[in-house]
C-alpha cells in the first residue's frame, strides 16, 4: 500500500487508522530517516488507543512503555544501540507478547535479534509531505493492511 501523507496531521491520522485494528502480538517495523515522520505516526496510534499525554521518542532511552485499551504498546528507537546483544540483555522477547504491540524505529540496527515484523512502514521525505508505503510480511500483517485500506 502506497500513500502520500502531507501533513503532520496526516500521519497521525494514519496511525489513528492502525491504532483501530491492532488486536495485540503485533510487530512493526518503522523505516525512514530523522525526521520522516516515525515519531508522528506513533503519536497518532498511541492518541487513537485513549492516550493523551506526551509521546516522545525513545531515541535516549530505546524504549517507552505505554499501557493502553489493555495492550501494551513498546515504542522502541534503536537508532543508537551500541550492540544488538543489548536487546537480549533487556529481555527484547519478554517485550514482544500476544497482548503487546511492539514498534521498532531503525529494527535493522538489531537484525536478527528483533523479532521479525508483521508489518513494514517506509517513510521517506516527499518535500514538505511524506510518501508512505506499508508491507505486510506475515499472515497477521495481511490481514491488518486488509483492514486499514
Amino acid at each position: 500500500m502506497s500513500l502520500r501523507i502531507d501533513s503532520e496531521t496526516g500521519m497521525e491520522a494514519l496511525g489513528g487508522r492502525l491504532a483501530t485494528v491492532l488486536e495485540g502480538g503485533e510487530i512493526i517495523y518503522l523505516q525512514g530517516e530523522l525526521g520522516a515522520g516515525k515519531t508522528t505516526l506513533v503519536r497518532g496510534l498511541l492518541r487513537g488507543l485513549g492516550h493523551g499525554d506526551k509521546v516522545k521518542s525513545p531515541t535516549y532511552t530505546l524504549v517507552e512503555q505505554y499501557d493502553l485499551a489493555s495492550k501494551h504498546i513498546y515504542h522502541f528507537d534503536l537508532y543508537r544501540l551500541n550492540d544488538p546483544e543489548e536487546l537480549e540483555d533487556m529481555g527484547i522477547r519478554d517485550y514482544c507478547e500476544a497482548n503487546s504491540v511492539c514498534l521498532f524505529e531503525w529494527p535493522e540496527r538489531a537484525s536478527g535479534v528483533v523479532p521479525p515484523a508483521d508489518l513494514i512502514i517506509s517513510i521517506a521525505h516527499a518535500g514538505s509531505a511524506r510518501d508512505v508505503e506499508i508491507r505486510a510480511r506475515t499472515e497477521t500483517g495481511q490481514s491488518l493492511l486488509a483492514t486499514i485500506t
